[in-house]
């Protein structure tokens, strides 16, 4: 006879919290949508782990090219990364959002209130000219962007034939 040792239940838990990657953000006022008047051209797609393909973010296009601030807080990183121009703010709460590529006179340590002007549209976005790409990240693990942007236009799929 063959004993097993050990609590099947506490396994089970610790099973599943390790396997649970959704991260929730505290609760915190909705965010604006950091380009006015933009759509989604290009929702999230969570990886399947840290190192997995995915795109962790949303690019947005609009007409406009000024950006705002989506929500208050301090401007954390403003420089190139990668060939494109990044603009990092950090929200507080573990909360930081990340736009590109994006013109900015601003520099480290600003702090900027929600709607605030932070930079334009700079050239060469991930889906082309006038898009925007915005990420945000909870502790350092990405979430999708849209469960705090209100106020974007999402893509409709219409029956086809």
């Amino acid at each position: 006879m063959i004993r097993r040792s050990g609590h099947p239940l506490v396994a089970t838990i610790v099973v599943s919290l390790a396997a649970s990657t959704v991260v929730m953000p505290p609760q915190v006022p909705p965010w604006m949508p950091p380009v006015p008047e933009s759509s989604i051209v290009r929702g999230f797609e969570a990886p399947a782990h840290a190192y997995a393909p995915g795109h962790r973010g949303i690019d947005v296009a609009s007409s406009a090219r000024d950006v705002v601030a989506p929500a208050g807080g301090v401007v954390a990183f403003a420089g190139p990364v990668a060939g494109r121009t990044v603009l990092t703010l950090d929200h507080g709460d573990g909360l930081v959002s990340s736009m590109e590529p994006v013109e900015t006179i601003l520099r480290p340590g600003t702090a900027v209130v929600a709607g605030e002007h932070v930079g334009t549209i700079a050239p060469g976005g991930h889906v082309g000219d006038g898009t925007l790409h915005v990420g945000v990240r909870l502790y350092g693990e990405y979430i999708n962007p849209l469960i705090l942007l209100v106020g974007l236009v999402r893509p409709v799929l219409l029956p086809c034939c």
